[in-house]
C-alpha cells in the first residue's frame, strides 16, 4: 500500500495483526513446556523449531539411540492435537528430520521416531509416541 502525501509517495504497512501474534506468543510458550516435560521424562533436547528447505520440527529430542521429531499441538483437547497434524504437516516433520539426521555423524546407529505431544489447558502434556 502507498499514500501520497505533498508529493510524496510513503509505503504505508500495516501492524502486525494481533490474534497472529496472540498465536504465536502461544505456540512458543506450548514449545517451552512440551520441552521441559520431555527434559522430566529422560529425554535431551538437541534442537527446537529445526528450519530447512523441506519443513520444520517443533522439538528433537534424544533419549539414548533414539530421536524423536516432536511436533507440539495446543488445543483444547488432546484428540483435536492430533487431528490437527495433517499429511502435508506429516511429511513436513520428516523432511526436516531428515535433513537434521544427515548432518549427524552418528546417524545410522540412531532410531528415529515421530512423536506428537498435546498441550490442553488445565491438564498435563500428553505424549503420543510414534504418532505418525
Amino acid at each position: 500500500m502507498s499514500e501520497i502525501r505533498s508529493g510524496k509517495r510513503r509505503n504505508i504497512r500495516p501492524g502486525p495483526d494481533r490474534g497472529r501474534v496472540k498465536a504465536e506468543r502461544r505456540g512458543r510458550l506450548s514449545e517451552y513446556v512440551a520441552a521441559l516435560y520431555l527434559l522430566l521424562k529422560g529425554y535431551r533436547i538437541v534442537a527446537m523449531r529445526y528450519r530447512s528447505r523441506g519443513g520444520e520440527v517443533d522439538i528433537i529430542a534424544r533419549r539414548g539411540g533414539l530421536i524423536a521429531l516432536v511436533e507440539v499441538k495446543a488445543r483444547r483437547s488432546a484428540a483435536q492435537s492430533v487431528d490437527a497434524v495433517g499429511f502435508s504437516s506429516q511429511q513436513r516433520i520428516r523432511s526436516a528430520g531428515d535433513h537434521w539426521l544427515s548432518r549427524q555423524r552418528d546417524a545410522a546407529a540412531l532410531s528415529v521416531r515421530c512423536d506428537i505431544v498435546a498441550i490442553v489447558p488445565g491438564r498435563w502434556p500428553k505424549h503420543f509416541m510414534d504418532a505418525f
